[in-house]
C-alpha cells in the first residue's frame, strides 16, 4: 500500500482517498485478544462492539465498549477483525467477512469522507450528500494508468482499468452501476467515469485506438 509521500499525486484528495501512514501504523501496533473481541446484536444500534466474557448454554454475554451488558444466543455474536483492518479498502480482504464487519467498515470510512470501498470485484459507494474534492484534474491524473491495487478506492480506477483492458484486448468493456435506493447517487456515479474524457490526453489515446 502506498505512504504518504506516493499519495501526494492526488493532492488535497489524498486525506478522502485513504487513511495516513501514521492512523495505519498505529492500528497495527493497537492491542487485540482475537479470542473476546465480537461484535454483538443490539436493537437500537443493530451491533455493538465488545468483549466476549461468557459463552454458556448456547448463551454468550457481552460487555460493549459502551459498558452494556448483552446475553444473546451464540449465533447473534461476530468476531471482529484486528485493527490493522479498520478502514480497509478492500472488504474481500478482512480475516472475518460478516454482516457487522462490512458496515463498521463502510460508517468508519464515511466517517472520515472516504466514500469508495471495494468489496473483491465491486466498488461499494456511500452517497456523502455533498461535494468532495475527488474528482479534479489532479486526480484523474493520479489515477491513470495504474492498477487497481496500486491506488486508492475510486470510481476512477474502474474506469481506467476498463479503458486500459479496452486498449489491451481490444475488445468492450461496461460498467454496471446498480443496487441503489432514489438518492443514492447512481447517475451521479455514472458522470463520473465521462469526467476524465475532456482531459487532452484521454481524447488523443482515444482517437489512436480507433484509427
Amino acid at each position: 500500500m502506498s505512504g504518504d509521500a506516493e499519495m501526494e499525486c492526488f493532492g488535497p484528495a489524498a486525506v478522502f482517498l485513504r487513511k495516513p501512514e501514521k492512523e495505519r501504523i498505529e492500528a497495527q501496533n493497537a492491542p487485540f485478544d482475537a479470542k473476546t473481541a465480537y461484535y454483538v446484536t443490539e436493537p437500537s444500534e443493530m451491533y455493538l462492539k465488545g468483549k466476549l466474557v461468557k459463552k454458556e448454554g448456547g448463551k454468550a454475554t457481552v460487555e460493549t465498549f459502551c459498558g452494556k451488558s448483552i446475553t444473546v444466543k451464540e449465533d447473534e455474536i461476530f468476531p471482529m477483525n484486528p485493527p490493522k483492518y479498520d478502514k480497509i479498502e478492500d472488504m474481500a480482504m478482512m480475516t472475518h467477512l460478516n454482516e457487522p464487519t462490512v458496515l463498521y467498515n463502510l460508517k468508519e470510512r464515511y466517517a472520515a469522507w472516504m466514500i469508495y470501498t471495494y468489496s473483491g470485484l465491486f466498488c461499494v459507494t456511500v452517497n456523502p450528500y455533498k461535494w468532495l474534492p475527488v474528482y479534479d484534474a489532479m486526480v484523474v491524473a493520479g489515477y491513470r494508468g495504474k492498477k487497481r491495487i496500486e491506488a486508492p478506492p475510486h470510481i476512477f480506477s474502474i474506469s481506467d482499468n476498463a479503458y486500459q483492458f479496452m486498449l489491451q484486448d481490444r475488445e468492450n468493456q461496461s460498467i454496471l452501476i446498480t443496487k441503489g435506493v432514489r438518492g443514492s447517487s447512481k447517475q451521479k456515479s455514472s458522470l463520473k467515469p465521462n469526467s476524465k474524457r475532456p482531459t487532452r490526453d484521454w481524447r488523443m489515446r482515444k482517437r489512436s485506438m480507433l484509427s
